[in-house]
């Protein structure tokens, strides 16, 4: 890169987009221009212009033209000029008339909730922001030049070989890097999956837990797919009751919303029907790694990978806002996969990927996920204990895992009960809005003995949203409005 070639990049100014129309010549147009945008709130006050240089070769006009305009304006209090400071929109005492850029003051629902206790996020405050950005600078300056390219629609192979590593270290998982696509989180995979119609790599009836996220149900019915909820009791999803369904999809570390785990003989159960019928059991492992009574149980898919889909990301673990997630798949399943997600990668970035691939490989995401284990333990343990203190006649059931617990409240409570929280500001969810509409709501057709027998009346409580120092207000306000015993 030559001395003169830097000098002239120097010079370059930011783009600037003008409409130079109207009567008379280009000096009036441009005028007009300026001190339109200017008045408008456009250029907001102390926006540094262009030189007039850069301006003239971008509009296509003469230096002196340019000169001459951002004279007259300087003249008018429009602009301002000095030495080592180039041009500047003039500041001015008081909003303009028709400001584009005044803030309008947002409605109260748009400021979000006092308390925000709802479930599936993690407490963003935490997020390892400078080990993040060690990462991702060392992974940018190891980037080979292809790189930066249209990229593999499996995914970085960088991310691919070290996924296999972790994921077979600490979920027990059986597979090898041109097994894995990368995703951009679940609801991606399911629609990489199932498309639309019979275009989908999978195709229903799909067998369902009873109790388990809407949207994703939502996203099947848009695609065509019948879902069959499976009861839950204490063992977790009846998957005895599977019948001519051709695929299942499982939580069977953490039943989610409730919290229970699949019994061990039922994951061997479902892996034989699934040889028998030729199907395949989706494993949805959203928060495998988030044990804190004993060492989390291993994933399904290391008893059959070739009966197992398995589908993780980092929504839980690190941010939903990284938009990174992976499918361990069948051999069968790759090519059609790869076919239906296309030939260009248009969803993961390929240099969050690799950022991902270094803060995996360099231990920094295991040094994350070990801290923020302790962090929502402790969060935990603090929800039971103030229950015990000050409400309890409310059980947590489930296991001591994941970002939520499942609280238990009397019979006819729930619908009450959200609607005194949101009152009070506190955002969370009854257990009924995670119910399968085909679903009962009896031992043995719904939840049953998944939360102790009797009525399914209960609230899901997520403890790692709010930041540490807001947690107690939380909870202080959440057990002022549960029902009394």
């Amino acid at each position: 890169m030559t001395e003169s070639w830097v000098n002239s990049a120097e010079r370059i100014g930011a783009d600037l987009h003008l409409e130079l129309s109207g009567p008379g010549g280009r000096r009036a147009a441009l005028i007009r221009a300026l001190r339109e945008a200017a008045r408008s709130g456009r250029l907001a006050p102390g926006t540094r212009l262009p030189p007039y240089r850069s301006l003239a070769a971008d509009l296509g006009v003469a230096r002196n033209t340019v000169a001459d305009a951002y004279a007259e304006l300087v003249a008018e209090g429009w602009l301002t000029a000095r030495q080592g400071s180039g041009t500047r929109v003039a500041e001015r005492t008081a909003p303009l008339r028709d400001a584009v850029r005044t803030p309008l003051k947002a409605p109260a629902r748009a400021r979000g909730p006092r308390h925000d206790l709802r479930q599936g996020t993690p407490d963003a405050s935490a997020f390892p922001r400078a080990a993040w950005a060690a990462a991702y600078r060392r992974a940018l300056q190891a980037a080979p030049s292809e790189a930066f390219g249209p990229g593999d629609p499996a995914g970085r192979r960088e991310l691919r070989e070290a996924l296999t590593a972790y994921l077979a270290r600490a979920r027990g998982v059986r597979t090898g890097p041109d097994r894995i696509i990368v995703c951009s989180g679940f609801a991606h995979a399911l629609r990489l999956l199932f498309g639309q119609g019979a275009g989908g790599v999978l195709r229903g009836p799909l067998g369902v837990e009873a109790y388990g996220l809407g949207f994703h149900r939502g996203l099947l019915a848009t695609a065509g797919v019948r879902t069959v909820p499976l009861p839950l009791d204490g063992d977790g999803a009846r998957v005895d009751v599977l019948g001519r369904e051709r695929a299942v999809l499982l939580t069977p570390a953490h039943q989610f919303p409730t919290g229970g785990p699949l019994h061990p003989e039922r994951r061997a159960a479902v892996i034989d029907w699934a040889r028998a019928r030729g199907a395949v059991v989706l494993e949805d492992d959203y928060d495998g790694e988030f044990r804190y009574d004993r060492r989390p149980v291993g994933a399904l898919q290391g008893l059959d990978p070739e009966r197992v889909i398995y589908i993780g990301s980092v929504s839980k673990s690190l941010s939903p806002a990284l938009r990174l997630g992976w499918m361990l798949l069948p051999q069968r399943y790759v090519g059609p996969v790869l076919e239906a997600k296309g030939e260009r990668e248009g969803w993961a970035s390929v240099l969050d990927q690799l950022a991902l691939a270094e803060f995996i490989v360099s231990g920094s995401y295991d040094r994350h996920v070990r801290r923020m284990r302790q962090r929502y333990r402790h969060r935990r343990d603090r929800l039971v204990a103030a229950l015990a203190a000050h409400a309890p006649h409310v059980a947590v059931t489930g296991l001591a895992a994941g970002l939520h617990a499942v609280l238990r409240l009397p019979p006819g409570t729930e619908r009450s009960t959200v609607k005194a929280a949101a009152w009070q500001g506190i955002a969370l969810d009854g257990l009924a809005a995670f119910r399968h509409p085909e679903a009962g709501t009896t031992s043995g057709a719904g939840l049953g003995d998944g939360l102790g027998g009797g009525s399914g009346d209960g609230l899901v409580v997520g403890y790692a949203a709010p930041a540490e120092h807001a947690y107690g207000a939380a909870l202080e306000a959440l057990c002022g409005v549960l029902p009394p015993g």
